[in-house]
């Protein structure tokens, strides 16, 4: 942890950037980020922090901020708060009881989606399954926490009048990643350990079938797939309160995991099947801005610009609050 709070404080120093961007820590995980910030501000640089939508639920925020008086300390380092989504879908700032200072600093970007396209490739092509059917597609993201997920969409597959496809994650234990593949060849689901560009098939499936990460759901509700999706409530509950806000605005379908069971996500997985895509692109388009990156990027090359002018100016005023 010193080496690496070394290093950070090493490379602000060495290449005096006018704006540092951190992300979700503040002062990173053990406080190793505080001297590089601190010398941020004494080479007239400007410092962002990034946050998700949401974090938790009220309660373990602000006893875990309070623990670090993080409400407090991160205005006095930082001049801009980016939130990645949209304040009428989730309000951060009355959630977690953001003081003054730092409700100022605080900037709603919009949600960020990828929109980079990858040069296609061979392995990027769809499974070959039959046309007649609709296609429903079941991932648990990274993989290191959504086997029963997947194995309970494996149980509803059997039998059922859909395709069934499965990406178990790049992070699925070795153990896992066999059982799936088997319970896959017993079912006659199609079985893929890992898939690059994953969200680049979400407009060719018919039903996602997901956990509630961030990335995962805000790609799904961009291209308009029907989705499934039973969040993760351990050891937070970020992804079961993104899941109802969304749901809110009718676009997902939303299962706790206390509820999975084959008969209930086979009900689920043909609700979604009778969605209409298209009107469901336009609700998420309508209720949602997707322009997080967009709008971030904007925003730090207005602080770098500033931050060049107070290198010029060494007397420069301080970056006032942003409503």
């Amino acid at each position: 942890m010193t080496l690496r709070s070394a290093l950070l404080k090493a490379a602000v120093e060495s290449f005096q950037p006018d704006v540092l961007l951190a992300d979700k820590h503040p002062f990173g995980v053990g406080e190793e980020l505080l001297p590089a910030l601190e010398a941020m501000r004494s080479l007239g640089g400007r410092t962002v922090l990034g946050l998700r939508d949401i974090l938790d639920n009220r309660q373990t925020v602000l006893k875990e901020w309070a623990t670090r008086d993080l409400a407090n300390r991160i205005p006095r380092h930082y001049d801009r708060v980016f939130v990645y989504g949209s304040r009428a879908v989730f309000d951060p700032v009355s959630a977690y009881d953001f003081p003054a200072p730092l409700a100022e600093r605080t900037v709603f970007c919009g949600y960020v989606v990828n929109r980079t396209r990858r040069e296609w490739r061979a392995t990027d092509a769809m499974p070959k399954l039959s046309r007649e059917r609709p296609t429903v597609l079941a991932t648990a993201g990274g993989g290191h926490d959504g086997v029963q997920v997947l194995h309970c969409f494996l149980s509803t597959a059997a039998g059922a009048d859909w395709n069934a496809v499965v990406v178990a994650g790049p992070e699925t234990p070795e153990r896992d990643r066999r059982a799936l593949g088997a319970h896959a060849c017993q079912v006659g689901a199609t079985f893929r350990s890992f898939q690059p560009g994953l969200s680049d098939w979400f407009e060719r499936v018919d039903v996602l079938v997901s956990m509630g990460g961030y990335n995962t759901i805000v790609e799904a509700v961009l291209t308009g797939t029907p989705t499934v999706c039973v969040p993760r409530i351990v050891p937070r509950v970020e992804q079961l309160l993104r899941a109802r806000a969304f749901a809110r605005l009718g676009l997902l379908r939303v299962l706790r995991p206390g509820q999975l069971e084959p008969p209930v996500l086979q009900r689920e997985i043909e609700g979604a099947l009778g969605s209409s895509r298209k009107e469901l692109k336009e609700q998420a388009r309508a209720a949602l801005d997707f322009d997080g990156a967009q709008c971030a990027a904007q925003q730090l090359i207005g602080l770098a610009a500033e931050a060049a002018a107070r290198k010029r100016t060494p007397t420069g005023s301080q970056l006032p609050g942003v409503a």
